[in-house]
């Protein structure tokens, strides 16, 4: 394409040459015809002859300036055809430079197609190589795995016969550990409920004697003051004896009852997690079982009781409605006070360290309310009622850690003296 191109500007420019030296040929040629023409003419005369060369010149000089021109014109039109040659020479160069740059674009797009398929092909060697070693890798493993597990089965009868005797041997010691720390428990939980009941029977037994000693000293001054207090009748007695035994046998169905309620409440604790509330109700059911014990072993002596032949002294209201006691019911009643706020207190303090909100009327306790009831004096109900008064006030000092209703005195509990007489709010019949 290049020598194509050459060897036509070459050939535009050789006719350009021609046409110039045959134009230049052609300007004396018409000169001299004109010269020969000229003689042929007759002369003129002087005058006109001056006017005819005048006139010669005047022609002679507008045909050398329309041949100025028209040389002018055909310089122009020659330049123009350069500029136009000159300017399809610089678009034939750009183009072939264009052409020329693609080219070489191609090449190195080429080249680098070539580069980059080299290197995936090196890439896939590389990657094939590794694949090999990788395979090989895998089935040495493979047969390493597999000499491994043949080992193993050879040797697996073996270890499993001693993790087995092993298995054995740990599951035996881990039973005998289990056996010896729950009886190591259950001893110290019977020698810490023995002695809390050894305490708890120590404190019933004493004031058991001091309720004796009044009563004694109750009864040798009814003795010596018979004349100014009255004895109560032989049929009044008999009455009072029959409602005591119907009482107490309505108590001990009560006991029976509440061993049911006991083991779904038990079973609520362990589910919310309560385990100090949980303890807490296992102490005072076994004080309860105790109790019930206590109450089946012992024989009353109806006759010889003061509290069956004693007037009444005082009178309370519970409910709207009044009821008499003598002074054996009412230092039952003040019992129940104390027995109900060291309860509570105590159950108060087991909802405190499980982080449980206040709510004494869901304790077993508080619902149970016959902790330190005998069967005998007053009626169950009236002794719940003063139990619960003295629960409620003991929860509300043991959960908020003070005691502003009662005190301790070396774990004894027991309600002050004024909230005591609000409570009970005897009134004295003499």
């Amino acid at each position: 394409m290049k020598r194509v191109r050459a060897v036509t500007v070459a050939i535009l420019f050789l006719l350009l040459g021609a046409g110039v030296l045959a134009y230049a040929r052609q300007e004396p040629q018409d000169e001299k015809k004109h010269e020969k023409q000229e003689p042929q003419r007759p002369k003129p005369e002087p005058q006109h002859q001056q006017q005819r060369q005048e006139q010669d010149r005047a022609q002679q000089e507008r045909q050398q300036q329309q041949n100025q021109q028209q040389q002018q014109e055909r310089a122009q039109q020659q330049r123009e055809q350069q500029n136009r040659q000159q300017q399809m020479e610089r678009q034939q160069q750009n183009q072939e430079q264009e052409r020329a740059q693609q080219e070489r674009q191609r090449e190195q797009t080429q080249q680098q197609q070539q580069e980059r398929a080299q290197q995936q092909r090196e890439q896939q060697d590389r990657q094939q190589q590794l694949q090999r070693q990788q395979q090989n890798q895998q089935q040495e493993r493979a047969q390493q795995q597999r000499e491994q597990q043949d080992r193993q089965q050879q040797l697996q009868p073996q270890q499993q016969n001693q993790q087995q005797e092993r298995a054995q041997q740990q599951r035996e010691q881990q039973n005998q550990q289990q056996q010896r720390v729950a009886q190591q428990e259950q001893q110290q939980q019977r020698m810490q409920q023995t002695h809390r009941n050894q305490q708890e029977e120590a404190r019933q037994q004493q004031l058991n004697r001091q309720q004796q000693e009044r009563a004694q000293q109750q009864w040798q001054q009814q003795q010596q003051q018979h004349e100014q207090r009255e004895r109560l009748s032989q049929q009044r007695q008999q009455q009072l004896i029959q409602q005591q035994q119907q009482r107490l046998g309505a108590y001990r169905q009560h006991l029976d009852e509440q061993q049911r309620r006991l083991q779904y409440q038990a079973a609520t604790l362990q589910q919310q997690r309560r385990m100090a509330q949980y303890r807490f109700q296992e102490e005072y059911v076994e004080r309860l079982r105790e109790q019930e014990r206590r109450l089946r072993e012992e024989r009353h002596d109806y006759n010889n009781d003061p509290y069956f032949y004693t007037a009444p002294i005082y009178r309370y209201n519970r409910g709207g409605a009044y009821y008499e006691t003598n002074q054996y019911g009412a230092d039952l009643l003040r019992q129940a006070v104390n027995n109900g706020y060291q309860e509570g207190f105590r159950a108060g303090v087991a909802d405190r360290e499980d982080g449980w909100r206040p709510d004494y009327q869901q304790s077993y306790a508080y619902q149970d309310a016959t902790y330190g009831y005998n069967g005998y004096y007053v009626d169950p109900e009236d002794y719940r009622y003063y139990f619960r008064e003295g629960f409620s006030r003991g929860y509300q000092d043991g959960f908020n850690d003070r005691y502003e209703y009662g005190y301790n005195s070396n774990g004894s509990f027991g309600v002050l003296g004024n909230v005591l007489s609000l409570i009970l709010n005897l009134q004295s019949l003499r």
